[in-house]
């Protein structure tokens, strides 16, 4: 029995009713004629009410899509950045409008009532509220802990960097019969070869994974990796993508020349300004946590003061409050950059120790 089973099933299912959706890519010549199919048509189904979308002076700043791309929203843009990610992961992708609609859209699709998923306890809202859309049965996991992952779960969810503590899970220990969803949100472009993210980086390839464009990419959007059934099951499914805009073509072409730049040597900078900034953290006696280009030093208390002064010495490090984390591990998260310059990161690290001493 194939892997995916009950997704096929869902899909033979959505077909044998009549209901499969298809996307048609639009190519608009102006705002509202375009070809379909190689055929001119004058669009009557477009949302673009004031026809702005393809207005000279809103396409010199990137243009609109007027409409769900299953209407008529779909753009040969779309489809050639869903091509390059679908060849960068060697399985399908699928674009959504923003990391939030893509785990919505794939924990609520693939998942429901009579499943049992695994959740990490530190797993992003986005994540949390796709399962809860799911209605399926959530065993929460303690962050890092495999341990309390059931026999019988369908699928356990874990993000492959996480945003608050900087770290990264063994991954191979949340593997088995069960499927294993990665959102690489912050790790995508970074870690990995190609930038494939956590996952990657560990030899370990997910079921199904989630990326997005607008961190280290530098644009905007999401995307969905997975075999072929999860495609066709989310365009007739997932109600994140089918009742949403799709994405501006101005955005798609920001995000493919992202990828461009997104290269091994922005990445290899990347791990050096991180290496440095680190570095220097441990020779002032600060610890901090995980090991990559998110780097969290728990306050408590401090922290918003310690934040505070850092701003005034013109070094913006955010603070991070309960409840976003637990109360006690408040804590200032810097996040390092390739264009970081190495006195950059020395005037910060002066910064802080001065601060530091300044608020014991």
């Amino acid at each position: 029995m194939s892997r995916y089973a009950s997704i096929e099933a869902e899909v033979a299912a959505v077909e044998a009713r009549g209901l499969r959706r298809t996307l048609r890519p639009l190519q608009m010549t102006d705002a509202v004629t375009g070809l379909l199919d190689g055929r001119s048509v004058t669009v009557f189904c477009s949302n673009d009410y004031l026809g702005l979308a393809n207005h000279p002076d809103v396409a010199k700043a990137g243009g609109g899509s007027g409409s769900s791309r299953l209407i008529s929203g779909n753009r040969l843009s779309h489809e050639a950045l869903e091509e390059r990610l679908s060849v960068l992961y060697g399985r399908p992708a699928t674009l959504f409008s923003s990391g939030y609609h893509a785990n919505l859209a794939l924990m609520s699709t693939v998942l429901g009532v009579g499943d049992t998923v695994a959740s990490d306890a530190l797993n992003h809202a986005s994540i949390i509220d796709g399962l809860r859309l799911s209605k399926a049965e959530r065993v929460i996991m303690s962050h890092g802990d495999p341990s309390a992952l059931p026999k019988h779960a369908k699928m356990a969810v874990v993000e492959g960097l996480y945003s608050m503590d900087g770290d990264v899970l063994p991954l191979e220990a949340y593997t088995g019969d069960h499927w294993l969803a990665v959102d690489e949100a912050h790790a995508f472009g970074v870690l990995g070869p190609d930038g494939r993210g956590a996952a990657a980086d560990q030899g370990v390839q997910p079921d199904f994974v989630v990326g997005t464009l607008g961190k280290a990419i530098g644009a905007y959007g999401a995307f969905v990796i997975g075999p072929p059934s999860l495609r066709e099951l989310l365009l007739s499914r997932g109600r994140a993508f089918i009742f949403t805009t799709g994405l501006p073509e101005g955005i798609v072409r920001q995000a493919m020349a992202g990828l461009d730049l997104a290269d091994a040597e922005r990445r290899a900078r990347l791990a050096d300004r991180v290496h440095r900034l680190r570095r220097g953290l441990a020779d002032l006696g600060v610890e901090a946590l995980g090991e990559h280009h998110v780097v969290p030093i728990v306050l408590g208390d401090r922290t918003m003061a310690v934040a505070e002064r850092l701003l005034e010495r013109g070094f913006w490090a955010a603070g991070i409050r309960a409840p976003t984390v637990p109360a006690g591990q408040e804590r200032i998260r810097i996040t390092c950059s390739s264009e970081h310059t190495s006195l950059q990161i020395d005037q910060l690290l002066s910064a802080l120790e001065q601060t530091l001493k300044e608020l014991p």
